[in-house]
């Protein structure tokens, strides 16, 4: 019977739904609003028309009671309130929270402040490495109208400067850190947003909270100085030290000189022994050393005054500021040194039959109007198959386990006026010639335009770096890259004459130096030189890249 009438119970409670359904819209629409203080008992009313268990009873009572902060930022107890309340308005703003806390936006509401609905656009991570960035410009101004999609600015990162894009339609009601502005931390305000035109004016002396601005913590009240102790005062002790006796000599042997004398006997190197003292008991003066030095036909100089110390002349020179490119490579690199055990591996490799073949490739490229293909393209796809054949190489070292790549990703180190790239050519293993040399030719130029987007650098597997061709290195050893296991140093090519085929016979040949910088922890030091090995067949017998 009693199960029956819980039954009943229920039944008339599911009449009221479509009711319940419009005032829980109605109640949470006033409880975020200006009026929030007195809406405790409105969004009880939720609790007592929807079925909670006990447990969450106890978590609404206590919940509602936590205020909204002024920028209107959802709480987490607030929003685990609207999940256990079963709330489809409360899962619709949840939903729209997460899917801007992607693109470092905040929803802000109407408060005290007398501030109308907003957005908070915060620096964004574009960039796995990323902890901050500057403002390279403003593509868009205060009061223009934006779209999803639309440009807003251009984000210096730690690798290269990326467009960022609106993601919701509005004004651009405030810029917050303007042009040029450095160090941004990653969720740090740079802008607000408004949906409607005429709230624009009301943010013109806007300005974030701490809390928004990514300031640092702040630091804990340090503890009040201990209470001054009186210094009590040491009684000083009357008792002479202790000195050592100096061993008694003759008086014959002792010769006493005042120090004016000695001081001018040193100079003109006269022994003491040799001049006898008019002074009391003996004393050698000043006027017996210049009786001696008379004596000898020398006469005593003057003695120069000695002049100031003249101040060497300041250093001229200029501060460069670093680029974020430049931090980033700084730490990076640095890293690399301290925590990979490095080691090297070098080889001459013979490069006469792999110039013939891009000869021969170059007059094909230049018949159907096609791009060149240098020799940097070659050791490029003469890498990425060494790699195949031995994939051991191919790996990045992580605490508890060695990922070994399937993918062939070679990163190609670039110059550029801004700093070091390393844009990077994917499945380079499976490419042809000509297509690793157009997409070299591209990557370089978007690295010299400071244009490269995050896809064009990251997920590489290893790293080639050629010092040779455009600079005439013979040979180096190259810093690896983390996460990476292994970098290839190419140098330059020289002619050396080698023995021929017969007895006194000799011959011109052209050997490159490249040497294999290897990550100790994955690439032991027989796998390091199997990979050199099968590189070396491919460059001096190139026909073979072509199977």
């Amino acid at each position: 019977m009693a199960y029956a009438s819980h039954i009943i119970n229920h039944s008339k409670k599911l009449k009221n739904v479509s009711n319940l359904l419009r005032h829980e819209n109605a109640v949470l629409v006033r409880w975020f609003s200006n009026d929030a203080v007195s809406s405790r008992d409105d969004l009880l009313k939720i609790h007592r028309h929807v079925y909670v268990p006990v447990e969450s009873e106890r978590v609404i009572n206590s919940s509602a009671i936590s205020s909204v902060s002024s920028v209107g930022v959802f709480k987490k107890k607030i929003s685990s309130v609207a999940r256990k309340a079963g709330s489809p308005i409360a899962g619709s703003f949840l939903n729209r929270g997460f899917a801007c806390s992607k693109v470092q936006l905040k929803r802000g509401f109407s408060s005290d402040s007398g501030l109308p609905p907003h957005q908070e656009i915060g620096m964004p991570s574009l960039s796995p490495t990323m902890q901050e960035g500057n403002i390279a410009r403003w593509l868009k101004k205060e009061g223009d109208k934006v779209s999803p999609g639309e440009v807003l600015c251009e984000v210096e990162t730690d690798k290269a400067t990326v467009e960022m894009e609106c993601m919701e339609e509005g004004y651009l009601a405030k810029i917050v850190k303007g042009d040029g502005s450095k160090e941004i931390k990653v969720g740090e305000v740079i802008a607000i947003t408004v949906e409607e035109e005429e709230d624009i004016p009301k943010f013109k002396d806007y300005s974030p909270s701490v809390s928004d601005a990514g300031a640092a913590p702040a630091k804990e009240p340090s503890p009040p100085p201990p209470p001054k102790q009186e210094e009590v005062e040491k009684p000083i002790s009357t008792s002479e030290p202790k000195a050592s006796k100096p061993s008694a000599a003759s008086p014959e042997d002792r010769l006493f000189a005042s120090p004016v004398a000695r001081n001018l006997a040193e100079e003109h190197n006269v022994s003491l022994s040799s001049i006898k003292g008019t002074g009391p008991n003996g004393l050698i003066v000043k006027a017996d050393i210049e009786d001696y030095l008379a004596s000898r036909g020398k006469e005593v100089p003057a003695k120069a005054p000695k002049g100031k110390d003249v101040a060497a002349p300041a250093l001229d020179y200029v501060d460069i500021p670093h680029s974020q490119i430049r931090k980033i490579t700084a730490s990076r690199l640095l890293f690399s040194k301290q925590t990979i055990p490095h080691y090297y591996l070098t080889v001459d490799i013979c490069v006469d039959n792999l110039m013939g073949l891009r000869n021969q490739l170059n007059s094909i490229q230049e018949a159907s109007a096609g791009k060149r293909i240098s020799v940097n393209d070659l050791v490029i796809k003469a890498a990425a198959l060494a790699l195949r054949k031995v994939p051991r190489c191919n790996s990045s070292w992580a605490d508890e386990y060695i990922r070994q790549f399937k993918n062939v990703n070679i990163n190609v180190a670039v110059q550029t006026e801004n700093g070091l790239y390393v844009p990077v050519i994917r499945d380079a293993d499976k490419k042809g010639l000509s297509t690793i040399a157009e997409e070299v030719r591209q990557l370089a130029q978007k690295a010299k335009d400071n244009s490269l987007k995050p896809q064009d650098y990251e997920g590489g597997t290893f790293t080639v770096t050629n010092l040779g061709g455009p600079f005439g290195i013979k040979q180096f050893c190259a810093i690896i890259n983390p996460p990476q296991s292994g970098i290839l140093a190419v140098g330059s090519a020289e002619k050396r004459v080698v023995p021929g085929l017969g007895p006194d016979q000799y011959k011109f040949s052209s050997f490159m130096s490249v040497t294999l910088s290897c990550d100790h922890r994955v690439i032991d030091g027989a796998i390091g030189a199997e990979w050199l090995k099968a590189f070396k067949g491919y460059i001096e017998n190139p026909e073979s890249m072509l199977l």
